[in-house]
């Protein structure tokens, strides 16, 4: 059995694991010629959300988590704005991308009550 990382702990980190799970799954269905446009983009940006939470999640100070966080919370609006595109485009359905965006959506008030945490943390210290 393999040692775990502290972020992998994190039931936030988990949500964004599934997104891009979900993301992932999505793009693959959107037409080959899309591969390095939107499909890139949208997979790149769900990736992020999960990378910024990990390594907020090794910074000392919570004015630093805090700050990633934020870059979080801002990629999964940027993940969000191209599932919307793509439907937008017709890379996708509407049945194939509400259930992402809500689980993006649900995903949105975990980062931002995090963030809003760690900066009354940070406050108080």
């Amino acid at each position: 059995m393999r040692k775990e990382f502290p972020f992998e702990k994190l039931e936030v980190w988990q949500d964004a694991r599934q997104l891009v799970r979900s993301v992932y799954e999505c793009a693959g269905a959107f037409p080959s010629a899309e591969r390095f446009g939107l499909a890139s983009q949208l997979t790149r940006a769900s990736v992020s959300v999960a990378n910024n939470l990990a390594e907020g999640s090794g910074r000392s100070s919570l004015k630093d988590q805090a700050h990633f966080s934020s870059q979080a919370y801002s990629s999964l609006m940027e993940t969000a704005c191209d599932l919307i595109l793509s439907n937008d485009l017709g890379f996708t359905s509407r049945e194939a991308t509400d259930p992402i965006l809500n689980q993006a959506y649900d995903l949105s008030v975990r980062i931002h009550n995090l963030r809003e945490s760690q900066l009354r943390r940070a406050a108080q210290a």
